[in-house]
């Protein structure tokens, strides 16, 4: 029987049991945390969750001695999913009221539910040397496994670089990421990371595995695990700044249909994918990659509307015609 894991906060709710958010604290007698890694702050987002679910169990094993040649060095601190009503759900939002606890951020500990629950997790989280926000993208689009950066520092592009992930992407902080986790953490200083992952309401577990393999060679470069053979330095990743983002919009509505996949690369005019009429079956639009590209985003959603994002292409070597969209994930 396995000991009760702590809980970051626990409250009441008004039709149902007390609810609990738990966390895993491995490494706890190695002082003071060196990583903090979260996930499922939108309840609909399984592959952080079930990611970090599966480092905390590795972690443990590795802490008992049952991984030869491996050792802990360091603590962590791994919060798997917070918004657990919306996870027993499916929702992204926080059920009761329809609230985006992403959107709460820095919290208040006399506020409403989802405001003491991200003043909890800020204030859990916020003493880590390094920290990490796993996300996915909305229902509708997958992304390729990626950082992503916001105005950032040395420190965290050089930590961005031991993930492993294919894509580093920088983006412009908006309004909106002012209310985020990740955002929260620039005040404490350390170095602060958000990771993009395939999309809400499913797991897809290709991306689960890139990125858990990124976060294990992570924790080994930041010294959390001692004894792990790393992989070749030369990964296959790119950088982009954030002028080298490019949203595809769609022209018109109806089913789009592609069979590419997220981290392919594409040339100018090949094809990204068509639309067709629902009725009738006809080809309406054939859509083209106006630009070379890493295809870092791509539709899944077959429902079109005309404006609705399609692709998102990281450009090599030269800057974007487009101004980047918002986040469809965050």
């Amino acid at each position: 029987m396995t000991d009760k894991p702590p809980t970051l906060l626990r409250m009441t709710s008004p039709l149902r049991e007390d609810f609990e958010i738990p966390y895993h604290d491995v490494g706890a007698d190695l002082g003071d945390t060196r990583v903090a890694l979260v996930g499922g702050i939108h309840g609909n987002e399984l592959n952080g969750v079930f990611v970090l679910a599966r480092l905390a169990s590795y972690l443990r094993k590795v802490e008992a001695g049952g991984i030869d040649g491996q050792a802990l060095r360091g603590r962590v601190l791994i919060v798997p999913a917070v918004n657990v009503f919306g996870l027993n759900n499916a929702s992204r939002r926080w059920p009761f009221d329809g609230s985006d606890i992403n959107r709460m951020f820095p919290g208040y500990d006399a506020g409403e539910t989802s405001q003491r629950i991200a003043h909890a997790v800020l204030e859990a989280t916020r003493v880590a040397s390094y920290r990490i926000d796993v996300h996915s993208s909305n229902t509708d689009f997958e992304e390729l496994p990626q950082v992503r950066l916001y105005e950032p520092t040395e420190d965290e592009r050089t930590a961005a670089r031991h993930l492993g992930l294919r894509a580093i992407i920088e983006k412009r902080p908006d309004k909106i990421f002012t209310t985020t986790l990740g955002h929260s953490w620039r005040y404490h200083g350390g170095v602060n990371l958000v990771v993009q992952v395939g999309r809400a309401g499913s797991l897809q577990l290709d991306h689960c595995s890139t990125l858990f393999r990124g976060f294990v060679e992570f924790l080994a470069h930041v010294g959390v695990i001692e004894g792990l053979e790393l992989a070749d330095s030369d990964h296959d990743f790119h950088e982009f700044s954030v002028t080298q983002s490019y949203p595809l919009v769609s022209e018109s509505s109806g089913l789009f249909v592609s069979s590419l996949k997220v981290g392919d690369w594409v040339q100018a005019g090949q094809t990204i994918g068509n639309v067709f009429d629902p009725y009738d079956g006809e080809e309406k639009l054939v859509i083209g990659a106006p630009l070379p590209g890493l295809l870092s985003g791509i539709r899944r959603q077959p429902l079109l509307f005309q404006g609705d994002l399609i692709a998102s292409l990281q450009l090599v070597g030269r800057e974007s015609p487009n101004p980047p969209v918002s986040n469809p994930g965050q």
